[in-house]
């Protein structure tokens, strides 16, 4: 039997409800409006589970024995996974990517990662007639690195990516407004609002990242250019590097719809030594944001699919780097390097 091509995607809120009915998922809508995929017709790509959602044991057990992936959201973040017990399955993929720490592969992944994100952040400066970084330069420093480990490969590749990253946001800084303008590029516990709303929509494609390590069967907790720490999901770390720039370019397009009334601050305690007042968006404005920066995702780019289309969806084209990310640890390809949609 061939089994049908998974492209569908649910997503049910509050009121939604999903059961299983004759051979088929049924969907009711909280509108009053029914929807039924069969097994066999149409296959069921995705489901993300938002607060309250309505789901049968039965539904997910189905959900589990066709494979579709399934995600538990609240807010904006992914809190859980629905697994078949049959996922972990994949070992191979598994084990190359451990072994990828000594066998050169984490080293050759970590400079990718560098190289492309440079890339990235010289098309927002080219985009807006910015300074751009010395594209050329980087590139034979980073490709010339002979390191003994990839501890070592680390350290001095985000000493590379640090100072450009640095001249990127001096120079990126300047096209926002003066009063939301911070002194420098600021990630865990900013302050300042312009920081914050990087922050914000770094964090909302970290959530579809991870879901894209997942259904490549990667370990998210082991990268290769940020180092293993309790906690950090350091492959998801990794693969963020690749598409800063895309959140970058659409808050740059958004700057003039901020406004100072949009920001609210709140007492924070750090170290329980001092307080300190975090701006960021009221509550209303980040809903407001958070689905603008989904609708990004769901943004067609000029990258051919793998195996047929000419165009995909960012989304689409995140899960397909991470499944050719696994191809090449499992040594079914010669080099990984991520194709980066233009801005």
């Amino acid at each position: 039997m061939v089994k049908p091509a998974k492209v569908l995607r649910i997503e049910l809120g509050v009121g939604d409800c999903m059961g299983v009915s004759e051979g088929c998922f049924v969907v009711k809508r909280k509108d009053g409006t029914v929807e039924r995929f069969p097994f066999f017709e149409k296959s069921i790509g995705e489901v993300v589970l938002h607060n309250n959602a309505g789901v049968s044991t039965e539904t997910l057990a189905c959900l589990c024995l066709w494979h579709v992936d399934t995600f538990v959201v609240r807010g904006n973040a992914v809190v859980g996974v629905l697994k078949s017990i049959e996922d972990d399955s994949h070992v191979k993929t598994r084990i190359m990517q451990y072994e990828a720490l000594k066998n050169g592969k984490g080293i050759a992944i970590a400079k990718q990662i560098v190289l492309s994100k440079l890339e990235g952040q010289n098309m927002v400066l080219r985009k807006y007639g910015l300074e751009q970084l010395d594209l050329s330069a980087l590139k034979s420093r980073i490709e010339g690195l002979n390191c003994d480990s990839l501890k070592d490969a680390r350290y001095r590749l985000n000493q590379i990516e640090g100072k450009a990253s640095q001249h990127y946001f001096n120079e990126v800084f300047k096209l926002f407004p003066e009063w939301l303008r911070p002194e420098k590029r600021i990630g865990y516990k900013a302050y300042d609002p312009l920081n914050n709303l990087f922050n914000f929509g770094y964090y909302v494609m970290k959530c579809r990242i991870y879901k894209a390590i997942l259904k490549a069967k990667l370990e998210p907790y082991l990268g290769f250019l940020h180092a293993l720490q309790h906690g950090k999901p350091s492959l998801v770390c990794d693969f963020m590097e690749l598409y800063r720039y895309l959140i970058d370019d659409f808050l740059i397009e958004r700057r003039t719809k901020f406004h100072k009334r949009d920001f609210v601050a709140v007492t924070d305690f750090v170290l329980h030594l001092r307080m300190g007042k975090r701006i960021h968006l009221c509550e209303f404005e980040a809903g407001r944001l958070a689905e603008d920066l989904n609708r990004l995702f769901d943004r067609k780019v000029e990258i051919p699919r793998i195996k047929h289309g000419k165009r995909q969806t960012l989304d689409t084209l995140i899960c397909e780097e991470a499944l050719l990310l696994a191809k090449y640890l499992r040594g079914e390809r010669n080099s990984w390097v991520p194709r980066l949609p233009l801005i």
